[in-house]
């Protein structure tokens, strides 16, 4: 195994199950641009992360669980990924043509083919994936194409790593990819909701539970000799789940964002998914006993909205709240260089301060 690759095993193996609480919403505004938005998060470490810009025409090679290896892709769309651990590793990412994919953690449930040394020249390691169909495809319907027919062997890169991936391009469309026993399994995802484990599916069946709940106030109801009345505003959604296991962020992302109100375009959009997406900024002190909280300041690293539909990638981090924006539209992806820098050139949150005269 290669010394990368043992930096890899080494980030993930020292965080436990819980430490990774990764959420995800879209949203379309009212004038058709399509949003696709995430967190990101370890409550164990500090996550090294960076952005990385592939031009067109550059040359990767995917890891393999025995080496840099894997297939050798060209890059046939320009893309900018936000990346985890290192550049190779885009966890969410965005291509020239407007198709988005992210990967979630999903532990115990999905699992990769058994990697096959004579199969290496078609093996692409987990986290890996977003790079090749970021630079490859230009919609949906191609990534389910070339999956699904076998051109790519997807491998997981550490035990301890399994993900799913949410895939969108800019009419609309997303989708679920989940690997279980090595197989390629796609769910249309109409409610614009991800999380973790368990599977796609068990998520929606699980949002049967919450039928009762709805946007607003209950009414008043007479209740023997007395009259019922709620107690402060929203009682419609008493009983929403509001710890951050990954079924209780799923049931609440899912009416957080599917109560919003459409907002007029996509940058209006993107900030809206910013404001939903702070309910699920995960406290350290939750995740820890005291004596064992890490010196970071949030387990949420990261989030990020990307508008597919205008080519523009937008974050912030628990370091630094001001919001970024890389613009694609304004980079020439025949002769920017292959390059990555961290997010955060300080790790320091601006302040600014209101002089009073």
């Amino acid at each position: 195994m290669t010394k990368s690759i043992s930096v890899l095993c080494a980030a993930f193996c020292a965080c436990n199950i819980s430490s990774f609480a990764c959420t995800g919403i879209a949203l379309t505004a009212k004038d058709g641009s399509y949003v696709q938005a995430r967190t990101i998060e370890n409550a164990e470490m500090r996550l090294p992360s960076e952005y990385v810009v592939i031009p067109r025409g550059h040359k990767l090679q995917s890891y393999t669980p025995e080496a840099k290896n894997g297939m050798v892709f060209t890059a046939k769309y320009g893309v900018v990924g936000l990346c985890v651990v290192q550049k190779e590793f885009i966890a969410e990412g965005l291509n020239e043509a407007g198709l988005s994919t992210g990967l979630f953690f999903f532990p115990g449930y999905g699992s990769y083919e058994p990697y096959d040394a004579q199969y290496a020249a078609h093996t692409v390691g987990d986290l890996q994936l977003n790079s090749w169909m970021l630079s490859q495809f230009a919609t949906v319907g191609e990534v389910i194409d070339a999956v699904e027919s076998g051109k790519v062997h997807v491998v997981g890169l550490d035990k301890s790593a399994v993900v799913h991936y949410r895939i969108g391009d800019k009419s609309g469309r997303q989708v679920v990819l989940e690997f279980v026993g090595g197989v390629p399994h796609f769910y249309e995802n109409s409610v614009g909701v991800i999380t973790n484990a368990p599977g796609f599916e068990w998520h929606l069946t699980n949002l049967n539970n919450y039928v009762n709940l709805f946007a607003g106030s209950a009414p008043d109801r007479q209740f023997g000799g007395i009259t019922l009345k709620p107690i402060g505003g929203n009682s419609g959604f008493l009983g929403i789940p509001g710890d951050a296991t990954p079924p209780s962020r799923f049931v609440r992302a899912a009416f957080y964002r599917n109560t919003a109100p459409q907002m007029p375009d996509g940058f209006s959009t993107v900030t809206q998914c910013f404001h939903l997406l702070n309910n699920f900024d995960i406290p350290i002190g939750i995740e820890h006993k005291k004596e064992d909280i890490p010196d970071i300041p949030s387990g949420t690293q990261w989030t990020s909205a990307i508008d597919l539909t205008n080519g523009k990638v937008y974050y912030k981090t628990a370091y630094n709240n001001s919001i970024r924006c890389i613009d694609l539209t304004s980079i020439d992806f025949e002769k920017v260089r292959y390059q990555w820098h961290p997010l955060d050139k300080e790790e320091v949150q601006p302040v600014e301060t209101i002089v009073i005269k």
